[in-house]
């Protein structure tokens, strides 16, 4: 499904990647481990087209996309939750699940898709008219993954989605991904928790300071 090929990427000056390739089969969960600092981000933020590399490739389903707009990658079924789910704090949880659904593909079967969100995260049905500041923690996690699930895609990145969780709720995040795997959606999950996001990986890599220095099937590591 997706293909990145040697990307070297810098912010301005400073080099962030150097080299990185990988691939990413269509229904795996691939994670990519790594410290803080050592680019994970930068990596998501590449295939989502918020940064372009300077060299290398990347392809999705055979088409070349690494000088695409971020907007036309979502077109083609790639969804990004950032790390720091980034909602709006002001609007509903309804609203923030309706905002995600904006390409002319997902508007088509929002009501079908919001049903969807619903069945996966029953607290956000509850919760549907509350103001998203208000939600916990866990909840806030729950409605940025349930808002990327809207634009219906079939590519989901997830950027640390256990940061700053209580330990029952990182085994819930995790639990969550499995679930949304085994309903058809391929998994790009940036971890530092190590040990859980290996658990359930198909594949893995490992990022130091920009290189990949480590690839293999997730149990072997």
């Amino acid at each position: 499904m997706l293909e990145v090929d040697k990307i070297n990427v810098f912010y301005e000056d400073l080099q962030a990647l150097w080299g990185v390739s990988f691939r990413v089969n269509d229904g795996e969960i691939v994670v990519i481990v790594g410290s803080n600092g050592a680019g994970k981000t930068t990596i998501l933020k590449t295939i989502s087209g918020l940064l372009h590399p300077k060299s290398g490739t990347i392809n999705l389903l055979g088409k070349r996309i690494d000088k695409n707009s971020p907007h036309s990658i979502v077109d083609l079924g790639v969804a990004h939750i950032p790390e720091g789910r980034r909602l709006f704090p002001y609007m509903t949880v309804l609203e923030n699940l309706e905002i995600g659904a904006y390409t002319h593909r997902a508007r088509e079967k929002k009501n079908e898709t919001l049903e969807w969100v619903y069945q996966l995260f029953p607290i956000l049905k509850e919760r549907k008219s509350q103001l998203a500041g208000t939600l916990s923690g866990g909840e806030r996690q729950m409605l940025a993954v349930g808002r990327g699930l809207m634009s219906r895609p079939k590519l989901l990145m997830l950027d640390e989605p256990s940061l700053g969780l209580a330990p029952k709720l990182v085994l819930q995040v995790f639990d969550i991904v499995k679930k949304i795997n085994k309903e058809g959606v391929t998994i790009l999950l940036v971890e530092q928790n190590v040990r859980h996001a290996l658990e359930i990986a198909n594949r893995a890599y490992v990022l130091e300071t920009g290189k990949i220095t480590l690839g293999g099937k997730g149990e072997n590591f």
